[in-house]
Parts: C-alpha cells; sequence; structure tokens
C-alpha cells in the first residue's frame, strides 16, 4: 500500500529551498584549480551575495528562455543546446577538480535519471552537465568525471565550452558561483528546462530525492494544455495522473485504479448527462402535447 508522496514532497521542496544556504556556502572543494585563467565569479557581483540572495538569482531564471551556445561533449563533440530542443533537458553545472558536493549531486541525478526514464521512457527527456571551470575542465577531465560519477546512464552529455558560453548559459540559467582559496563556491542546483528552451524549474540541493527532480520532467512529458484535441493527447493526460511514485520501493507505476476510477466517474458522469437530457425531452413534449388541444378548442 503506498501514500500519497505529494504532501512530502511539498514539505521537501521548502527543505531544499532551505538547503540552497547550504549549497553555496558548502560546495567549495578541496581543489588546487587556483589558476587565474577563466571566470572567477558569476554573476560578477558574486561573492557579495548570500545564499538568500543566490537563490533570488536563480529562482529569477525561471520561465526565462535559455539562448543557443555551442559546447564540447567529453568527446570532443559539438553540442549546440538548440540540438536538443524538443525534449525536456535538464541541466546542471560542476567543476571537474570539485570533490565534495559535484559528486554527490552528480549521483543524486543519475539515481533519479534512471528512475525518470523507466517511468517516462529512455528518450523522453535529454541531461546535460556542463563543466564551469572553462580553463580545466577540458573533454579529458570531463570524461574521467563521468566515468567515475554519471557514466551508468546513456544518453547523458558532459560539456564544457568556450568562456562566453558558458557564462550566457550561466545567466540564464541563474547560476551563481565564485572562486575561493580552495577552488569555487557554487549554488547546487538542476535547471529543469521544457521543450521549448523555457525554464521551467529549480531543484536545489546535492542529495535530493528522486521525486523532486522527475514530478516536474512527467509535468512537461505528459502534460498537455489540450487534453482532449487527440487520443494522443488524452493518453499523456491519464498518464499523467495514474504515474504515481512508491516511496517504500523508490519507483514509479501506473497505478490502474485511478484510470478505472476516471472510467468509472466519466461513466456516471455520461449517464447522468444522458438520464437528463431524455427526461427533459421527456417533460418537453408531454407539456406540448397538453398544450396542443387547448390552442385547438381556442382556435
Amino acid at each position: 500500500m503506498t501514500s500519497n508522496p505529494f504532501p512530502r514532497l511539498r514539505r521537501q521542496a521548502a527543505a531544499w529551498m532551505l538547503a540552497a544556504a547550504a549549497a553555496l556556502a558548502g560546495s567549495t572543494a578541496g581543489a588546487a584549480a587556483t589558476s587565474e585563467q577563466g571566470p572567477g565569479a558569476f554573476p560578477p557581483d558574486a561573492a557579495s551575495l548570500d545564499a538568500r540572495g543566490a537563490l533570488r538569482v536563480s529562482q529569477a531564471a525561471v520561465g526565462r528562455t535559455v539562448r543557443d551556445v555551442r559546447l564540447r561533449d567529453s568527446g570532443n563533440r559539438v553540442i549546440a543546446l538548440s540540438d536538443l530542443r524538443g525534449k525536456p533537458l535538464l541541466v546542471n553545472f560542476i567543476y571537474t577538480a570539485c570533490v565534495q558536493s559535484c559528486p554527490v549531486v552528480t549521483a543524486s541525478m543519475a539515481d533519479a535519471v534512471e528512475i525518470g526514464r523507466e517511468a517516462l521512457g529512455g528518450g523522453a527527456f535529454n541531461v546535460l552537465t556542463v563543466g564551469f571551470d572553462t580553463a580545466h575542465d577540458t573533454p579529458e577531465r570531463l570524461r574521467a568525471f563521468a566515468t567515475r560519477h554519471g557514466d551508468r546512464v546513456p544518453g547523458w552529455h558532459f560539456v564544457t565550452g568556450s568562456l562566453p558560453d558558458v557564462l550566457s548559459l550561466a545567466d540564464d540559467l541563474g547560476f551563481v558561483y565564485f572562486r575561493t582559496a580552495k577552488g569555487f563556491d557554487h549554488l547546487d542546483q538542476v535547471s529543469v528546462i521544457d521543450a521549448q528552451g523555457k525554464v521551467y524549474r529549480q531543484v536545489y540541493g546535492a542529495d535530493f530525492d528522486a521525486p523532486l527532480l522527475v514530478e516536474p520532467l512527467k509535468d512537461l512529458v505528459y502534460g498537455t494544455t489540450s487534453p482532449f484535441a487527440s487520443v494522443e493527447d488524452l493518453i499523456k493526460k491519464v498518464k499523467l495522473f495514474c504515474t504515481l511514485y512508491d516511496p517504500v520501493t523508490g519507483r514509479y507505476y501506473f497505478d490502474y485504479s485511478y484510470l478505472i476510477h476516471i472510467i468509472v466517474g466519466s461513466t456516471m458522469v455520461l449517464g447522468m448527462g444522458i438520464f437528463v437530457v431524455r427526461n427533459g425531452r421527456r417533460l418537453w413534449r408531454e407539456r406540448e402535447s397538453r398544450a396542443g388541444p387547448k390552442n385547438g378548442q381556442a382556435a
């Protein structure tokens, strides 16, 4: 027997908003990446932002359309963001010398992506991890990072790019980071982008439960503004309501009882509608039949 996960998810969402503070303060890695090459902070006043300020910058990105940039993956292949349009996209930022929060958030993403693809379909969405330390996050280092932390999930692109392109993407997604003596402090966030390239949701914290990421993906994959426009749209809407998370197994499942309730409820509404229409027509005919002779006698 499973419980309704949504009140729990709302509590967790609030908790992760608070976790943004820890994400910004606790993500410094014990790395030696202290070269003056590459960006030192983004936005430029990032070092002066407290956790609430960083969170405001991040939340301001929701609803923003992400500009197209060209990046290189761990195999040195060019990937343009426009190539990934048409499906929801998950994006997070790491730097390869990070030994604390970056591996943790990547592992959390890997678990959520596996669960999401199992529930929504293997090709339902794309995943992008961006190395923001452009001076050091080479394709070779990204490949090594991917092998250690996210290589088990197919179709996950570990990328970096030129400094202007990475800064453009960080700006559009509201990602905040700044250089420290030990590496970087940065906000641990995963951005959920819709099929048209617009930021739909931000998920915060290094270690998060899969539904915080899968639920917005489910909305984007199965959601439709015209549920009765076609059979396909109707099926998507049914899947949206009937695909539920089981906190006991940590997996999603299709609950046929919801479908049965929908069918039974629709049948009852249809039956009541037919009854009302038929009864109304009967009463109208009776009234007309009684009124007919009276009109004739009056004539």
